[in-house]
């Protein structure tokens, strides 16, 4: 006995050895480069022609030949090494085709994983045991999941299986996963199948660590399915993905409110009418994939409290029936009734009506789609736009343009309307005149999506009235015959988005999606992928308390010394107290603070400046920093009590190519008065442009700026040189003082301003064009105090540029 069991391990020894040679003869064999057909030097566009004609030619749908579903799968395998690079240097340098294996080993035919062997058996002629051929057109890899997949998931739920080759246990759940996919693919649910073995870093990415295992996948988030493989489970399990609030249940009772809702939704309504108590999984499916364009409610025509909406728009209880209602709650826009609904005809249903008749333009996306951009094979598209308010003196005008939208309304014609107050920055552009009153329309033509539109103002306003309506009339007839007739042209700001939810309501919602992700994860013990959240929620805790901690004592330790010091009166840079009693206004602070603008403050005081912030920012040299600085604090004093302004300088010396690349931005910013950059007699030819005394306020969340460029009046220059002697500067930041601001102003008469002047261009007669002097350069910012009033009021000029200038512009280059 004890012969035979030597004799028959023996046997089973070398079979197995057997076995092993010739699965390794056969991989060595295996040569992507040969099945593709091309060179080892081919580029990828030639990989990807031979691959593509040569899958069409063995598909097993098109291909009968018994070898056929074998040979494409080699075809497949071989693109996916061929196009992927880092495999491909791989398979050329140890001639691998598994990246997961060490540099160091030879390619092999079968390996261990989970303590288990399996090989490619793709590569020969017998039965597979663990990848069906129906999961290859399901094959997800890791560049397609990040760049397709996930984007996706915003618009449809995934339902993913993780599975391996020889995987046996894949094998019982495949009847059943087979089922369930047939069934959801057709409601719209995205199916993915990732091989373990081949994508370990796309495993890794998803947590998933054991075969079999079905992940779901909705808006970039990842749930693990933890129920037996059964076909409600699994639906169910897709069904729990969706939100739950999507759909509303309506009744008797409360369909009146959801059709009315639209005028603050700015969506259509859709209802759904059905016998089933449970609202369909294709509805809340569709309800998902178009939530941004319309809202959904559902009724169950088994209930007594539906009755009277299904007598009041004579529904057929016999089919499930869609109505989709616009601003009209009285009668539907568009009806659909079949007993057995597909996806494709309720995606053409809603689809087709995803606007108002005239909606409010509430973001730049709706816009963009509205109102898109003409191309060269499309025909042109206009955009009637009215201009108002919602207070309730707009209602009558806002409903007449609403009733003429529903009777001109067309392919080519788009009618909308925005408040002024909403889109502030749109209507300033638009409205020439800036006396005209809302509520006006304007007509235009989108034709860039870099927002350059032609438009024109239709003149006379809008009040509902029948002259409005023949007028707008003349004005749509002419467009048609004559496009030419938009002769304005403007670039259109990008418009506010007035349907951003608050950083609270986002933080709380994400916050909610991690504590119910930590829950199921607690219930079902699976560590490994609770691990990553933890930590993240643990870092949270530990930042938000140790900075409030922190933040405690650093304050408490500030409070103590500056108890004995609260009777003293503040004493300005010139040791008097009290200096600013006269000022109407008192700030904060007895100094201004003006930060200089450079690479490192940069970010911090425009880039990423608070909405609503303004950096006010002087413009100045190396020669004129001190006199400039003094007069800038003096002019500015009276508003540095107010939280949102900032003051900063610019170093003109060190920065010039900042300058020019902003004006550049705004070309109209500097049509009527540009800074000389030529002398009077022409010898100076070529010089940089002088921009010593401007004044910027740049609003960095809303990219525009004013500009003040600088006057010389004459005035105070007696005065201006005994009272600017009080500046501080300190590297930096450079508080400058002020106190002496706040006093009465005395002003030189007329005649001695005329005499400066005119001493001014005798001496330049006599000596050419010479440095300005101090006293020129302390009058550069005469009238300042003026300028800043109305940048207070909103009436100076806004000049809007498309973004600021990269930090490489205001980075000096290092010699």
């Amino acid at each position: 006995m004890q012969k035979m069991g030597g004799h028959w391990r023996l046997w089973v020894c070398l079979a197995v050895w057997l076995t092993v040679v010739v699965l390794l003869s056969a991989v060595a064999e295996f040569d992507p480069y040969k099945v593709l057909g091309v060179g080892r030097k081919a580029s990828h566009p030639e990989i990807k022609k031979a691959y593509k004609q040569l899958a069409k030619e063995w598909h097993p749908d098109k291909n009968k030949d018994a070898g056929a579903e074998d040979m494409f799968i080699k075809i497949s395998k071989s693109y996916e090494i061929l196009s992927n690079e880092e495999r491909r240097s791989n398979f050329d340098r140890f001639g691998q085709m598994d990246e997961n294996q060490h540099h160091s080993q030879p390619a092999q035919g079968f390996h261990s994983y989970q303590n288990s062997f399996y090989f490619d058996e793709s590569f020969f002629h017998f039965s597979r045991s663990g990848r069906d051929f129906a999961d290859s057109k399901y094959m997800l890899h890791f560049a397609q999941y990040n760049n397709d997949v996930v984007p996706d998931s915003f618009k449809r739920p995934y339902l993913i299986k993780i599975t391996s080759e020889w995987c046996f246990t894949c094998i019982h759940i495949e009847p059943v996963w087979k089922e369930t996919v047939q069934e959801l693919e057709a409601l719209g649910v995205g199916i993915g199948v990732v091989d373990i073995g081949y994508e370990r870093r796309l495993a890794n990415q998803l947590g998933a660590h054991r075969t079999p295992s079905i992940l779901g996948l909705i808006n970039g988030r990842v749930t693990v399915f933890h129920y037996a493989v059964v076909r409600e489970h699994l639906r169910q399990f897709v069904e729990n993905l969706l939100p739950q609030r999507q759909v509303e249940k309506v009744t008797d009772s409360s369909y009146l409110r959801f059709l009315e809702s639209w005028p603050e939704e700015n969506k259509p309504s859709v209802l759904l009418f059905d016998q089933m108590s449970d609202v369909p999984l294709l509805f809340k499916l569709t309800a998902f994939a178009y939530k941004d364009y319309m809202r959904f409610g559902y009724v169950d025509q088994g209930l007594t409290e539906t009755t009277e909406v299904q007598r009041q728009f004579n529904i057929n209880t016999y089919a499930p029936t869609m109505l989709l209602f616009k601003e009209n709650t009285e009668k539907p826009a568009d009806v659909i009734q079949a007993k057995g609904m597909k996806k494709q005809i309720i995606d053409e249903f809603v689809s087709n009506n995803r606007f108002l008749v005239a909606p409010r333009l509430v973001n730049q996306k709706l816009f963009d789609e509205l109102c898109p951009v003409k191309q060269f094979h499309r025909r042109r598209k206009y955009c009637v736009l009215l201009i108002t308010g919602d207070e309730d003196s707009f209602s009558a005008s806002n409903s007449a343009f609403l009733a003429f939208a529903s009777a001109s309304a067309s392919e080519v014609v788009r009618f909308a309307y925005v408040y002024q107050r909403n889109q502030q920055p749109l209507c300033d552009t638009l409205l020439k005149d800036k006396d005209a009153q809302p509520p006006q329309v304007v007509i235009l033509e989108r034709r860039s999506t870099s927002g350059k539109v032609v438009y024109k103002e239709v003149l006379g306003g809008w009040n509902g009235s029948e002259d409005d309506r023949r007028r707008l009339n003349e004005h749509l007839d002419i467009l048609q015959r004559d496009p030419t007739c938009l002769s304005l042209g403007a670039t259109l700001p990008e418009l506010n988005n007035e349907l951003a939810s608050m950083f609270l309501i986002q933080w709380m919602n994400t916050a909610y999606d991690y504590i119910s992700q930590l829950y199921t994860d607690l219930l079902y013990s699976n560590w490994r992928e609770m691990m990553p959240i933890m930590s993240l929620i643990f870092s949270a805790l530990f930042i938000l308390f140790g900075t409030v901690i922190i933040q405690a004592f650093s304050e408490s330790g500030d409070e103590k010394p500056s108890k004995p010091k609260g009777k003293e009166p503040p004493k300005t840079a010139e040791g008097s107290a009290g200096a600013e009693s006269n000022s109407s206004r008192a700030p904060k602070k007895n100094f201004v603070e003006v930060t200089e603008l450079t690479d490192i403050t940069y970010t911090s005081n425009l880039v990423k400046l608070k909405p609503g912030h303004i950096n006010v920012v002087l413009v100045l040299t190396n020669s004129s920093k001190q006199v400039l600085l003094k007069k800038f604090a003096k002019e500015v004093y009276s508003f540095s009590g107010s939280q949102s302004l900032h003051y900063s300088f610019l170093n003109v010396d060190k920065h010039q190519q900042w300058m020019d690349s902003l004006l550049e931005s705004a070309p109209d910013a500097v049509l009527g008065d540009r800074p000389d950059e030529d002398d009077e007699d022409g010898s100076g030819a070529g010089s940089k442009a002088d921009y010593t005394g401007y004044v910027l306020a740049l609003n960095g969340h809303k990219k525009y700026f004013c500009l003040f460029r600088p006057v010389f009046t004459g005035e105070e220059a007696d005065q201006s040189r005994s009272s600017d002697d009080d500046a501080a500067l300190a590297g930096g930041v450079s508080g400058v003082s002020a106190g002496t601001a706040n006093g009465t102003r005395s002003r030189s008469s007329s005649s001695s301003s005329q005499r400066s002047r005119s001493r001014s261009r005798s001496s330049s007669s006599t000596r050419g064009r010479q440095r300005p002097t101090t006293l020129q350069i302390h009058h550069k910012l005469d009238r300042l105090n003026l300028w800043m009033e109305r940048l207070l009021e909103g009436t100076l000029p806004r000049h809007y540029i498309p973004t600021w200038p990269g930090l490489d512009k205001i980075t000096p280059d290092k010699k």
